[in-house]
């Protein structure tokens, strides 16, 4: 028989509260109620309570995508850019645009600057792969990083957008120009 990782499923049922309900909807007894874990699991697990809780979701969040984004490095930087909205659209559409990022749930809704700390963490961080992921696909080093800024800060946005609107249109326009600008920011070809 199987033992349960009672922790690991606490911190991963928080996560998806987190990107359906919001940091307020992200109690205790939410996750409780969504991993099926004792009661007895809360402050066993997590005696810093519910900051400890959310920190452990943003950096499961924030590894996940980052694992997700990691098998293409070496496309090309277009490539790359339409694999990132496509991971942001398949959320939606599998959440039935009910789910969005975690991460800017906890930014948007903390009111305890500790937990902005792993949050600043994740962004830099998905930052810098998403830069490391368009240089290796062709952005010159000094264009990668603002242009990684620009797709993340893009995306954030328009899942919140395709969220309320319930429709993907605002990530299929960022497309548009995320690609203008990705192309724009290569070297032609040949020379």
């Amino acid at each position: 028989m199987r033992r349960r990782n009672v922790r690991a499923e606490m911190v991963a049922g928080a996560a998806r509260l987190l990107a359906t309900k919001g940091l307020d909807g992200t109690s205790f007894a939410e996750v409780l109620a969504a991993t099926g874990a004792p009661r007895g699991s809360t402050y066993h697990h997590f005696p810093g309570g519910k900051r400890e809780l959310v920190q452990g979701a943003v950096e499961l969040a924030g590894e996940r995508a980052m694992a997700a984004l990691e098998p293409i490095r070496g496309e090309p930087a277009p490539v790359v850019i339409r694999r990132f909205l496509g991971l942001w659209r398949q959320l939606l559409q599998v959440s039935d645009f009910g789910a969005g990022c975690a991460v800017l749930a906890v930014t948007v809704a903390a009111d305890d600057a500790d937990l902005l700390v792993p949050v600043g963490r994740v962004f830099r961080a998905w930052r810098a792969q998403l830069g490391s992921l368009l240089q290796a696909g062709g952005v010159p080093i000094e264009q990668a990083p603002p242009l990684a800024a620009l797709a993340l800060a893009s995306c954030e946005g328009a899942v919140v957008m395709a969220r309320a609107e319930h429709g993907l249109e605002p990530l299929d326009l960022i497309e548009t120009v995320l690609i203008a600008a990705t192309e724009a920011a290569m070297p032609l070809a040949g020379g």
